[in-house]
Parts: C-alpha cells; structure tokens; sequence
C-alpha cells in the first residue's frame, strides 16, 4: 500500500536470494533478519558484501538479540504496536539502520 500511494513499483521474489550478488539493485531492503544466529550471521554478512558493492542496504530490526552491535549506522526509530501473541510486549521500538560495508 505504502509503494502504491508513492508511485512506486516493487517487484518480490519469493526465493532465497541470500548469497546472490544482486547487482540490479540500487538499494536492498531486509526485515527482521536477526531473531536467531545463523539467519543473522548470514544474513549480514550478505548484506555487509552488498554494501561494499556499493549498493544502499537498509535493516528494519525491532531490537532482535542478535542484531550487530558495529557497522550499523542509524536511520530512523518507529514506535509499533505488536499484534500477534509471539511478543514480549504489546509495544516495541522498531529501527531502521544503514548496513555498513565488510
């Protein structure tokens, strides 16, 4: 919806991509990668690899254990209300961070 009322065309792919160099992209978007540590070691890694591509790389993380404490460069913070019963809190800080190079 949010893409729709920006004019803005999106395009999903519901495969792993993790690892591909994907370098038709001009910014890379990733959400709430770090819950458990293998998704999360991977996951930067890649995400830090696409950025020293030279590629914009922006992480939504509503603060998972295993979010990098370095090479992060904060962006904007977002108060959410949490909906499902799987949370910890009726309310979290979501933020947005910058992924730095590897």
């Amino acid at each position: 919806m949010n893409a729709d009322a920006n004019g803005v065309a999106l395009t999903t792919e519901p495969r792993d991509r993790i690892g591909q160099p994907m370098t038709d992209l001009d910014v890379l978007l990733a959400g709430d990668v770090c819950y458990e540590q293998p998704m999360a070691d991977r996951t930067i890694a890649w995400l830090r690899d696409r950025a020293a591509a030279g590629q914009s790389v922006l992480l939504g993380d509503p603060g998972r254990p295993y979010l990098p404490k370095t090479g992060m460069d904060w962006v904007i913070r977002y108060g959410i209300l949490e909906s499902g019963p799987l949370e910890d809190t009726d309310a979290r800080n979501a933020i947005v961070w910058r992924v730095a190079p590897g």
